[in-house]
């Protein structure tokens, strides 16, 4: 799975694992929470880093949640979702950054 990590973050896992050990467990720890299953987990944490603006999350995120059987409409409904939340550029912004994982629009 490091190997799908992008080169930087590769680099940063590689000079200090014992932190990214650490943050695999917490990621880990969170999801056997009571409360969501996995499938939408990985849906909300995408709408989280749309929510943050984060692109990288977004593309990770949108990547997990086609791996996880989320249709390209699912996808892009949930960046359309945000424009009432974070505004319109942030929401097309998000649908450009889930874009470029789906190359659909």
């Amino acid at each position: 799975m490091k190997n799908e990590l992008p080169e930087f973050l590769q680099k940063v896992v590689d000079r200090y694992p014992q932190v990214w050990e650490k943050y695999e467990d917490l990621s880990y720890t969170i999801s056997l929470v009571d409360g969501l299953d996995d499938r939408s987990q990985k849906l909300v944490k995408l709408a989280i880093a749309i929510g943050a603006g984060r692109q990288g999350a977004v593309h990770s995120h949108t990547r997990k949640c086609k791996k996880a059987g989320f249709s390209n409409a699912e996808l892009y409904h949930a960046a359309l979702l945000a424009i009432t939340t974070t505004g319109w550029s942030g929401a097309i912004a998000a649908l450009s950054w889930i874009d470029d994982e789906l190359k659909e629009l």
